[in-house]
This record gives C-alpha cells, sequence and structure tokens, in this order.
C-alpha cells in the first residue's frame, strides 16, 4: 500500500455571478465492496473559488473524482443538481500532499450536463440556506 495525493482548483458561476457556497468534494472512487473515499470537502467561497486537496492509502492507483452539488437553474426541484468530473491520472503524486492541483478552470453551472444526476439528501444548513433566500424567512424587519 502507498499514500496518493491529488489536488484540484477552480472557480464556479451561476450565469454571470460567482457561485457562492456551493458544496464540493474530492472523492477516491473505489469499485466492488471497497467503499469510496472522501479525500477532502467544502463549499466554494464568495468568488465562487474552491481548493481541495487530500490523500489516502491504496494498493493500486487511486481514481479521483471530484463532485459538485449545486442549485444554480433548478428551481424549486428536490435535491441539488450533482455533477462528476475525473480527474486525470497524472496529477496523482505519491505522498500525503499533492505536488500538482488539477485546474478546472472557470465553470458555468447554468451548463445541463449530460451525465449530471440529482443528491436528494439535503442538509439542515441548506435547508435553512434555502428557506432564508426564497421565502426571506430570517431577514431583520
Amino acid at each position: 500500500m502507498r499514500q496518493q495525493a491529488v489536488a484540484v482548483h477552480g472557480h464556479l458561476k451561476c450565469g454571470d455571478a460567482p457561485a457562492k457556497s456551493v458544496r464540493v468534494k474530492l472523492f477516491d472512487e473505489d469499485s466492488g465492496p471497497d467503499p469510496d473515499d472522501l479525500l477532502d470537502q467544502g463549499y466554494t467561497d464568495d468568488n465562487g473559488e474552491f481548493k481541495l486537496q487530500g490523500s489516502t492509502m491504496e494498493t493500486t492507483n487511486i481514481d479521483p473524482v471530484f463532485k459538485v452539488y449545486h442549485d444554480c437553474n433548478d428551481g424549486m426541484k428536490p435535491g441539488s443538481r450533482k455533477v462528476r468530473f475525473i480527474i486525470p491520472s497524472s496529477y496523482i503524486t505519491n505522498g500525503s500532499v499533492a505536488k500538482k492541483t488539477f485546474e478546472l478552470g472557470t465553470l458555468n453551472l447554468e451548463t445541463i450536463f449530460g451525465a449530471e444526476s440529482r443528491e436528494l439528501m439535503v442538509s439542515k444548513k441548506k435547508r435553512r440556506h434555502l428557506l432564508s433566500e426564497k421565502f426571506n424567512l430570517f431577514s431583520n424587519f
């Protein structure tokens, strides 16, 4: 077994605006009975920027996948749109710290991706955020 690391960086937009507070995750996808390894997770900042990095111990090469969970152009549908990007193996490095970063670039989340799916689990934090935005429930009177 060996320690392998990967990193990804980029900017997300929804139309002309930065995609703020969008949930992003970095996984090592495993097939068979071995569950996927969550390497890192977070949210985009006020500029829609993110950087994730992580490492794991595996016997074979890791299969890094970057996932974005968002509601850009999604209306009132339950859950979030989920988009998956495979990170090229050339960005995997040995050790616990990634030596190279995969630059995703700037991505407009209005795009409809062919292999897009839905994440139907919605966290309490996201529900509160959605309610406050859509119904202005938590504003000062």
